[in-house]
């Protein structure tokens, strides 16, 4: 059974589903505490699915079932009456994680164990805050939030067509087939649309020292971006990452878990946390993989500072390329952070910029889940 805290505020919310009209018995209740044993009560997606699935049995239930659980884990203005508290070991892994309910660490330390109070309201202020900021707890909740991004890749119509309930291209040869089976006359007019084909998406990391901040949890990013879309779009994802040198880093970022995926990459990339030359490594990019058609009609994800220490004459070359090959090219800059009214001041940024279609930030959950929402309409 889950800890006492959180039994109360579980049996708390099957009240208010009862007050709603659901048929919430004693044993429903029992069944949901059990079910949440073996789950993190921290997780809002772990909540709900195991209320869904114990507590609601006819599917006209499910629309209030999923107003009540908004407005009593959810809500701001009525906050769950008490922090729903979970040990956890200090030890415990930076097991991913990106996308928990708002959070708010309330502990009491024991010997080895650090007690971690979640409340859902809280989860805003910790994607809104630096990763730079943030303190080894935050960072580890930040780890586990990431893991929950699901981020849908770009897509791009092609010239085939496919067969649609609606459309604007008649399927003549579908309409003559079945008037020939009406003896010549057409009962009904059928329609083809273009077909949509997923984008490659190329994420390119500065994993220099002055990204040392922010380093992993792009990496993690890249990892979960890889994973997030099912194995058609992971096909479609490279991840790249740079210092001095170019690395690609694709094949180490397959492993499923977060974790041994990141520890085979740093194994890779040698140049973690040194110097920075973006233009000669943007540069080995297009003259080895973009020439190639690997970036071609994608989006290109270049995550940095703009640091460079390189020939900036070798930075606006090699921008200048490979905005020509790929469909469009977002930067990431953490130095942006939140300034909507940010002006490169870094010599590698400006030199970049003209060839840049969108800036963003990368400097916290919010601003990465941002560009997830921001990839799909890169079409």
């Amino acid at each position: 059974m889950p800890e006492p805290g959180l039994t109360g505020v579980l049996v708390r919310f099957c009240r208010e589903l009862r007050r709603a009209g659901l048929a919430v018995g004693t044993g429903d209740v029992l069944t949901y505490c059990v079910a949440m044993t073996p789950l993190d009560a921290t997780d809002m997606v772990d909540l709900y699915w195991a209320g869904r699935a114990t507590l609601v049995t006819r599917r006209d239930d499910i629309a209030t079932y999923d107003e009540v659980f908004r407005r009593f884990f959810l809500d701001a203005a009525n906050p769950v009456p008490e922090l729903v508290t979970i040990t956890a070991r200090t030890a415990a892994q930076a097991e991913a994680v990106l996308a928990i309910p708002e959070t708010e660490q309330a502990g009491e330390e024991r010997e080895d164990q650090t007690a971690l109070g979640w409340m859902a309201s809280d989860v805003a202020a910790l994607k809104h805050k630096a990763f730079a900021a943030c303190t080894p707890e935050e960072l580890a909740a930040v780890q586990r939030i990431m893991a929950r991004i699901r981020l849908t890749p770009p897509r791009r119509r092609t010239r085939r067509t496919t067969a649609a309930r609606s459309g604007r291209i008649p399927d003549l040869r579908r309409v003559v087939r079945e008037s020939l089976r009406l003896h010549g006359e057409p009962a009904e007019l059928y329609w083809r649309q273009r077909k949509a084909r997923l984008r490659p998406l190329i994420l390119i990391l500065d994993v220099s020292g002055s990204m040392a901040d922010y380093s992993r949890h792009l990496l993690q990013f890249a990892h979960t971006a890889r994973h997030a879309a099912g194995r058609a779009a992971a096909g479609r994802v490279e991840v790249f990452c740079f210092g001095t040198r170019l690395t690609r880093i694709t094949r180490e970022l397959a492993h499923q878990r977060v974790d041994p995926a990141l520890e085979a990459a740093a194994r890779t990339v040698v140049d973690w946390e040194g110097g920075t030359r973006i233009g000669q490594s943007l540069d080995t990019f297009v003259r080895k993989w973009g020439r190639g058609g690997l970036c071609r009609g994608g989006i290109v994800v270049i995550c940095s500072d703009g640091l460079d220490r390189g020939d900036p004459e070798v930075l606006a070359l090699a921008m200048e390329r490979l905005a020509r090959l790929c469909h469009r090219i977002v930067w990431l800059n953490p130095h942006k952070g939140d300034n909507r009214d940010f002006r490169p001041s870094t010599l590698g940024m400006m030199v970049a910029a003209p060839h840049i279609d969108l800036l963003l930030s990368g400097h916290d959950l919010a601003s990465l889940e941002e560009l997830a929402q921001t990839l799909p309409v890169l079409n």
